[in-house]
Protein backbone atom coordinates (compact mmCIF):
# COMPACT_ATOMS: atom_id res chain seq x y z
CA UNK A 1 0.00 0.00 0.00
CA UNK A 2 1.44 3.33 -1.07
CA UNK A 3 2.08 5.84 1.67
CA UNK A 4 0.45 9.20 0.99
CA UNK A 5 2.94 12.02 1.08
CA UNK A 6 2.08 15.08 3.04
CA UNK A 7 3.39 18.54 2.26
CA UNK A 8 4.06 21.17 4.86
CA UNK A 9 4.37 24.88 4.38
CA UNK A 10 7.45 26.33 5.93
CA UNK A 11 6.59 29.19 8.22
CA UNK A 12 8.55 32.38 7.94
CA UNK A 13 8.27 36.14 8.03
CA UNK A 14 5.66 37.39 5.56
CA UNK A 15 5.73 40.69 3.74
CA UNK A 16 2.93 43.25 4.04
CA UNK A 17 1.77 42.28 0.54
CA UNK A 18 1.59 38.60 1.53
CA UNK A 19 -0.30 39.43 4.72
CA UNK A 20 -2.73 41.52 2.69
CA UNK A 21 -3.34 38.64 0.28
CA UNK A 22 -4.05 36.24 3.13
CA UNK A 23 -6.56 38.61 4.77
CA UNK A 24 -8.34 39.39 1.49
CA UNK A 25 -8.53 35.68 0.62
CA UNK A 26 -10.00 34.89 4.03
CA UNK A 27 -12.56 37.72 3.72
CA UNK A 28 -13.53 36.79 0.18
CA UNK A 29 -13.18 40.39 -0.99
CA UNK A 30 -10.77 43.29 -0.65
CA UNK A 31 -10.73 44.47 2.95
CA UNK A 32 -6.99 44.95 3.50
CA UNK A 33 -5.18 47.86 1.85
CA UNK A 34 -1.77 49.45 1.70
CA UNK A 35 -2.30 53.02 2.86
CA UNK A 36 0.15 54.42 0.29
CA UNK A 37 -2.21 53.17 -2.44
CA UNK A 38 -5.87 53.98 -3.07
CA UNK A 39 -7.88 52.98 0.00
CA UNK A 40 -11.36 53.59 1.42
CA UNK A 41 -10.29 55.38 4.61
CA UNK A 42 -8.34 58.39 3.29
CA UNK A 43 -10.43 61.26 1.93
CA UNK A 44 -9.17 62.34 -1.47
CA UNK A 45 -12.20 64.29 -2.68
CA UNK A 46 -14.45 66.90 -1.10
CA UNK A 47 -17.77 68.41 -2.20
CA UNK A 48 -17.77 72.21 -1.68
CA UNK A 49 -20.46 73.48 0.69
CA UNK A 50 -20.90 76.78 -1.11
CA UNK A 51 -19.09 78.67 1.65
CA UNK A 52 -15.33 78.97 1.17
CA UNK A 53 -14.94 79.98 4.81
CA UNK A 54 -16.71 76.82 5.95
CA UNK A 55 -14.70 74.68 3.51
CA UNK A 56 -11.51 76.24 4.94
CA UNK A 57 -12.21 75.15 8.53
CA UNK A 58 -13.35 71.54 7.93
CA UNK A 59 -9.95 69.88 7.44
CA UNK A 60 -6.71 71.00 9.05
CA UNK A 61 -4.23 72.32 6.52
CA UNK A 62 -6.38 72.27 3.38
CA UNK A 63 -9.47 73.59 1.61
CA UNK A 64 -12.10 70.87 2.00
CA UNK A 65 -15.90 70.46 2.10
CA UNK A 66 -18.21 67.48 2.60
CA UNK A 67 -15.93 64.39 2.59
CA UNK A 68 -16.60 61.89 -0.20
CA UNK A 69 -16.83 58.31 1.06
CA UNK A 70 -18.08 59.32 4.51
CA UNK A 71 -21.30 59.99 6.41
CA UNK A 72 -21.78 63.63 7.44
CA UNK A 73 -24.47 65.54 9.31
CA UNK A 74 -25.84 69.05 8.96
CA UNK A 75 -28.10 69.84 11.91
CA UNK A 76 -29.76 73.14 12.64
CA UNK A 77 -32.52 75.02 14.35
CA UNK A 78 -35.83 75.53 12.58
CA UNK A 79 -35.43 77.60 9.39
CA UNK A 80 -31.65 77.77 9.84
CA UNK A 81 -30.89 76.89 6.22
CA UNK A 82 -30.21 73.14 6.29
CA UNK A 83 -32.11 72.39 3.08
CA UNK A 84 -30.68 75.46 1.35
CA UNK A 85 -27.15 74.32 2.13
CA UNK A 86 -27.99 70.77 1.01
CA UNK A 87 -29.24 72.13 -2.32
CA UNK A 88 -26.00 74.03 -2.81
CA UNK A 89 -23.99 70.90 -1.99
CA UNK A 90 -26.12 68.90 -4.44
CA UNK A 91 -25.41 71.43 -7.20
CA UNK A 92 -21.67 71.27 -6.50
CA UNK A 93 -21.75 67.45 -6.48
CA UNK A 94 -23.39 67.44 -9.90
CA UNK A 95 -20.61 69.66 -11.23
CA UNK A 96 -18.16 66.97 -10.07
CA UNK A 97 -20.04 64.24 -11.95
CA UNK A 98 -21.62 62.77 -8.80
CA UNK A 99 -25.20 61.49 -9.01
CA UNK A 100 -27.65 62.87 -6.42
CA UNK A 101 -30.42 60.91 -4.69
CA UNK A 102 -32.58 63.10 -2.44
CA UNK A 103 -34.68 61.44 0.28
CA UNK A 104 -37.38 63.84 1.47
CA UNK A 105 -39.43 62.98 4.56
CA UNK A 106 -41.27 66.31 4.70
CA UNK A 107 -42.58 66.57 1.10
CA UNK A 108 -41.30 70.12 1.17
CA UNK A 109 -38.67 70.09 -1.57
CA UNK A 110 -39.44 72.47 -4.44
CA UNK A 111 -37.98 71.77 -7.89
CA UNK A 112 -37.93 75.50 -8.70
CA UNK A 113 -35.95 76.10 -5.52
CA UNK A 114 -33.41 73.44 -6.56
CA UNK A 115 -33.06 75.01 -10.00
CA UNK A 116 -32.44 78.45 -8.47
CA UNK A 117 -29.75 76.88 -6.28
CA UNK A 118 -27.93 75.71 -9.41
CA UNK A 119 -29.07 72.07 -9.53
CA UNK A 120 -29.85 70.15 -12.70
CA UNK A 121 -33.32 69.13 -11.57
CA UNK A 122 -33.79 66.45 -14.24
CA UNK A 123 -30.66 64.68 -12.95
CA UNK A 124 -31.77 64.52 -9.30
CA UNK A 125 -33.61 61.39 -8.18
CA UNK A 126 -36.26 62.56 -5.72
CA UNK A 127 -37.46 59.84 -3.34
CA UNK A 128 -40.00 60.05 -0.54
CA UNK A 129 -38.49 58.89 2.76
CA UNK A 130 -41.41 56.72 3.84
CA UNK A 131 -39.51 55.09 6.73
CA UNK A 132 -36.01 54.84 8.15
CA UNK A 133 -35.89 51.17 7.17
CA UNK A 134 -36.78 52.05 3.58
CA UNK A 135 -34.10 54.76 3.36
CA UNK A 136 -31.37 52.59 4.85
CA UNK A 137 -32.25 49.55 2.71
CA UNK A 138 -32.47 51.66 -0.45
CA UNK A 139 -29.07 53.26 0.16
CA UNK A 140 -27.57 49.82 0.78
CA UNK A 141 -29.04 48.45 -2.45
CA UNK A 142 -28.04 51.43 -4.61
CA UNK A 143 -24.49 51.46 -3.24
CA UNK A 144 -24.14 47.76 -3.99
CA UNK A 145 -25.65 47.96 -7.49
CA UNK A 146 -23.97 51.12 -8.79
CA UNK A 147 -20.33 51.54 -9.82
CA UNK A 148 -20.42 55.35 -9.89
CA UNK A 149 -20.32 57.88 -7.08
CA UNK A 150 -23.61 58.89 -5.47
CA UNK A 151 -24.46 61.65 -3.02
CA UNK A 152 -27.38 60.62 -0.81
CA UNK A 153 -29.16 63.50 0.96
CA UNK A 154 -31.56 62.54 3.76
CA UNK A 155 -33.87 65.47 4.60
CA UNK A 156 -34.57 65.00 7.39
CA UNK A 157 -33.77 62.13 9.71
CA UNK A 158 -35.80 63.59 12.57
CA UNK A 159 -39.01 63.61 10.54
CA UNK A 160 -38.61 60.12 9.07
CA UNK A 161 -40.72 57.55 10.95
CA UNK A 162 -39.94 53.90 11.57
CA UNK A 163 -42.23 51.26 10.05
CA UNK A 164 -43.68 50.63 13.49
CA UNK A 165 -44.59 54.32 13.75
CA UNK A 166 -46.38 54.24 10.40
CA UNK A 167 -48.29 51.05 11.11
CA UNK A 168 -49.03 51.75 14.79
CA UNK A 169 -51.02 54.31 16.74
CA UNK A 170 -50.12 57.84 17.83
CA UNK A 171 -48.98 56.82 21.30
CA UNK A 172 -45.22 57.59 21.49
CA UNK A 173 -44.77 55.00 24.23
CA UNK A 174 -45.77 52.14 21.93
CA UNK A 175 -42.68 52.46 19.71
CA UNK A 176 -40.23 53.99 22.17
CA UNK A 177 -36.54 53.65 21.18
CA UNK A 178 -37.26 51.57 18.06
CA UNK A 179 -36.00 54.23 15.66
CA UNK A 180 -32.63 54.77 17.44
CA UNK A 181 -32.01 50.99 17.47
CA UNK A 182 -32.77 50.74 13.74
CA UNK A 183 -30.51 53.69 12.95
CA UNK A 184 -27.70 52.29 15.09
CA UNK A 185 -27.74 49.00 13.20
CA UNK A 186 -28.31 50.61 9.81
CA UNK A 187 -25.49 53.13 10.03
CA UNK A 188 -23.01 50.48 11.18
CA UNK A 189 -23.95 48.43 8.08
CA UNK A 190 -23.55 51.38 5.69
CA UNK A 191 -20.25 52.92 6.82
CA UNK A 192 -17.94 50.49 5.02
CA UNK A 193 -19.95 50.02 1.77
CA UNK A 194 -20.22 53.81 1.40
CA UNK A 195 -16.47 54.17 1.88
CA UNK A 196 -15.64 51.30 -0.49
CA UNK A 197 -17.81 52.70 -3.30
CA UNK A 198 -16.77 56.33 -2.59
CA UNK A 199 -20.38 57.38 -2.12
CA UNK A 200 -21.47 60.07 0.34
CA UNK A 201 -24.36 60.23 2.80
CA UNK A 202 -25.39 63.69 4.00
CA UNK A 203 -27.89 63.50 6.86
CA UNK A 204 -29.95 66.58 7.70
CA UNK A 205 -31.21 66.69 11.25
CA UNK A 206 -32.90 69.02 13.73
CA UNK A 207 -31.33 70.75 16.71
CA UNK A 208 -33.60 70.51 19.72
CA UNK A 209 -33.29 72.28 23.07
CA UNK A 210 -31.57 70.14 25.66
CA UNK A 211 -34.04 70.12 28.57
CA UNK A 212 -32.06 69.04 31.61
CA UNK A 213 -32.18 69.49 35.36
CA UNK A 214 -28.46 70.28 35.41
CA UNK A 215 -27.78 73.98 34.69
CA UNK A 216 -24.14 73.30 33.87
CA UNK A 217 -25.11 70.78 31.19
CA UNK A 218 -27.66 73.17 29.70
CA UNK A 219 -24.96 75.83 29.35
CA UNK A 220 -22.32 73.58 27.84
CA UNK A 221 -24.67 71.49 25.66
CA UNK A 222 -27.76 73.60 24.90
CA UNK A 223 -28.85 71.38 21.97
CA UNK A 224 -29.09 67.74 20.97
CA UNK A 225 -30.07 65.87 17.80
CA UNK A 226 -32.76 63.15 17.53
CA UNK A 227 -31.87 59.64 16.43
CA UNK A 228 -30.07 58.17 19.39
CA UNK A 229 -26.61 58.28 20.91
CA UNK A 230 -25.03 55.85 18.44
CA UNK A 231 -25.42 58.12 15.39
CA UNK A 232 -22.55 60.55 16.13
CA UNK A 233 -20.10 57.65 16.04
CA UNK A 234 -21.00 56.97 12.40
CA UNK A 235 -20.46 60.60 11.36
CA UNK A 236 -17.09 61.83 10.17
CA UNK A 237 -18.31 65.43 10.15
CA UNK A 238 -21.07 67.22 12.06
CA UNK A 239 -21.99 70.81 11.14
CA UNK A 240 -24.43 72.59 13.44
CA UNK A 241 -26.22 75.72 12.17
CA UNK A 242 -27.56 78.38 14.52
CA UNK A 243 -28.35 82.07 14.26
CA UNK A 244 -25.70 84.60 15.25
CA UNK A 245 -26.35 85.98 18.70
CA UNK A 246 -26.29 89.70 19.48
CA UNK A 247 -27.09 90.35 15.81
CA UNK A 248 -30.17 90.37 13.63
CA UNK A 249 -30.51 86.87 12.28
CA UNK A 250 -32.44 87.92 9.18
CA UNK A 251 -31.40 89.78 6.03
CA UNK A 252 -33.79 92.41 4.69
CA UNK A 253 -34.03 94.00 1.25
CA UNK A 254 -34.31 97.74 0.64
CA UNK A 255 -38.09 97.58 1.23
CA UNK A 256 -37.81 95.76 4.53
CA UNK A 257 -38.79 92.27 3.31
CA UNK A 258 -36.99 89.24 4.72
CA UNK A 259 -34.85 87.68 2.00
CA UNK A 260 -32.30 85.62 3.93
CA UNK A 261 -30.67 84.57 7.18
CA UNK A 262 -27.29 85.11 8.82
CA UNK A 263 -25.95 81.88 10.29
CA UNK A 264 -23.17 80.57 12.45
CA UNK A 265 -21.75 77.16 11.55
CA UNK A 266 -19.94 75.14 14.20
CA UNK A 267 -18.07 71.89 13.65
CA UNK A 268 -19.62 69.82 16.42
CA UNK A 269 -17.48 66.87 15.32
CA UNK A 270 -14.64 66.56 12.84
CA UNK A 271 -12.34 63.62 12.23
CA UNK A 272 -10.07 65.99 10.37
CA UNK A 273 -8.53 67.85 13.32
CA UNK A 274 -10.86 70.87 13.41
CA UNK A 275 -13.61 70.08 15.93
CA UNK A 276 -15.13 73.18 17.54
CA UNK A 277 -14.19 75.65 14.81
CA UNK A 278 -16.76 78.23 13.73
CA UNK A 279 -17.55 80.55 10.86
CA UNK A 280 -20.45 82.73 9.69
CA UNK A 281 -22.18 83.33 6.39
CA UNK A 282 -25.50 84.48 4.96
CA UNK A 283 -28.06 82.49 2.97
CA UNK A 284 -30.46 84.21 0.56
CA UNK A 285 -33.76 82.37 0.19
CA UNK A 286 -36.49 84.97 -0.30
CA UNK A 287 -35.87 86.16 -3.85
CA UNK A 288 -34.88 85.01 -7.31
CA UNK A 289 -31.33 84.32 -6.14
CA UNK A 290 -31.12 81.34 -3.77
CA UNK A 291 -27.54 80.99 -2.65
CA UNK A 292 -24.99 81.21 0.11
CA UNK A 293 -23.48 84.70 0.12
CA UNK A 294 -20.00 83.32 0.03
CA UNK A 295 -17.91 86.28 -1.09
CA UNK A 296 -19.71 88.63 1.30
CA UNK A 297 -18.40 86.57 4.24
CA UNK A 298 -14.76 86.89 3.16
CA UNK A 299 -14.55 90.40 4.58
CA UNK A 300 -15.34 89.06 8.06
CA UNK A 301 -12.93 86.15 7.57
CA UNK A 302 -9.84 88.29 6.92
CA UNK A 303 -10.36 90.86 9.70
CA UNK A 304 -7.85 89.09 11.98
CA UNK A 305 -5.08 89.39 9.37
CA UNK A 306 -2.23 91.83 10.09
CA UNK A 307 -2.56 92.87 6.45
CA UNK A 308 -6.10 94.11 7.04
CA UNK A 309 -6.64 97.64 8.37
CA UNK A 310 -9.72 99.56 9.42
CA UNK A 311 -10.17 103.25 10.04
CA UNK A 312 -13.74 104.36 10.62
CA UNK A 313 -15.87 103.36 7.65
CA UNK A 314 -12.81 102.67 5.50
CA UNK A 315 -10.93 99.41 5.18
CA UNK A 316 -7.69 98.58 3.43
CA UNK A 317 -5.65 95.53 2.57
CA UNK A 318 -1.88 95.56 2.29
CA UNK A 319 -0.19 93.85 -0.65
CA UNK A 320 3.07 91.95 -0.35
CA UNK A 321 4.99 94.92 -1.79
CA UNK A 322 3.64 97.18 1.01
CA UNK A 323 1.12 99.10 -1.07
CA UNK A 324 -2.42 99.49 0.26
CA UNK A 325 -5.82 99.49 -1.38
CA UNK A 326 -8.71 101.23 0.37
CA UNK A 327 -12.39 100.40 0.12
CA UNK A 328 -15.70 100.59 2.00
CA UNK A 329 -17.90 97.64 2.89
CA UNK A 330 -20.54 98.74 0.36
CA UNK A 331 -17.97 98.37 -2.41
CA UNK A 332 -16.57 95.01 -1.26
CA UNK A 333 -18.19 92.82 -3.94
CA UNK A 334 -17.27 95.28 -6.67
CA UNK A 335 -13.67 95.31 -5.44
CA UNK A 336 -13.52 91.52 -5.67
CA UNK A 337 -14.02 91.78 -9.43
CA UNK A 338 -10.44 93.08 -9.59
CA UNK A 339 -8.31 89.92 -9.97
CA UNK A 340 -5.31 91.32 -8.12
CA UNK A 341 -7.48 92.35 -5.16
CA UNK A 342 -9.34 89.03 -5.20
CA UNK A 343 -6.14 86.96 -5.28
CA UNK A 344 -4.76 88.90 -2.31
CA UNK A 345 -7.97 88.37 -0.30
CA UNK A 346 -7.91 84.62 -0.97
CA UNK A 347 -4.23 84.51 -0.04
CA UNK A 348 -5.02 86.25 3.26
CA UNK A 349 -7.93 83.86 3.92
CA UNK A 350 -5.78 80.79 3.35
CA UNK A 351 -3.10 82.19 5.65
CA UNK A 352 -5.43 83.23 8.48
CA UNK A 353 -7.94 80.40 8.41
CA UNK A 354 -6.01 77.37 7.14
CA UNK A 355 -2.27 77.80 7.65
CA UNK A 356 -2.27 79.73 10.94
CA UNK A 357 -4.63 77.20 12.53
CA UNK A 358 -2.45 74.34 11.36
CA UNK A 359 0.67 75.93 12.87
CA UNK A 360 -1.23 77.26 15.93
CA UNK A 361 -0.44 80.91 15.27
CA UNK A 362 -2.58 83.73 16.62
CA UNK A 363 -5.37 83.79 19.19
CA UNK A 364 -7.34 80.53 19.47
CA UNK A 365 -10.58 82.48 20.07
CA UNK A 366 -10.38 83.65 16.45
CA UNK A 367 -11.12 80.07 15.41
CA UNK A 368 -13.47 78.71 18.09
CA UNK A 369 -15.73 81.41 19.49
CA UNK A 370 -16.07 84.09 16.87
CA UNK A 371 -19.06 85.80 18.50
CA UNK A 372 -17.75 85.56 22.07
CA UNK A 373 -21.20 84.36 23.09
CA UNK A 374 -20.47 80.88 24.39
CA UNK A 375 -19.55 79.97 27.96
CA UNK A 376 -16.24 78.37 28.75
CA UNK A 377 -16.29 74.65 29.37
CA UNK A 378 -17.34 73.94 32.94
CA UNK A 379 -15.09 71.52 34.76
CA UNK A 380 -16.83 69.03 37.00
CA UNK A 381 -14.67 67.80 39.92
CA UNK A 382 -14.01 64.07 39.77
CA UNK A 383 -14.00 61.92 42.88
CA UNK A 384 -11.08 59.75 43.89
Amino acid sequence: MAVKKTTTTKNGKLSIAQLKDIINKKAGNEVAFNLVDDNPTDVSEWIPTGSRWLDSIICKGKLAGIPVGKISEIAGLSASGKSYMAAQIAANAQKMGIEVVYFDSESALDSEFLAKAGCKVDDILYTQATSVEFVLETIEELVGANTGKILFIWDSLAMTPANADVEGDFNPQSTMAQKPRILSKGMSKLVQPIANKQCTLLVLNQLKTNITSTPAEALVEPYFTPGGKALPYAYSLRIWLTGRKAKASYIYDEKGYKVGSELKAKLQKSRFGTEGRECTFKILWGGDDISIQDEESWLEAIKTSPYFKQGGAWFSIVYEDGTEEKFQSAGWIEKLQNQKFRDRVLQMMDKEIIKNFETKEGNASNYYNIDGDEPADIEVPMGD
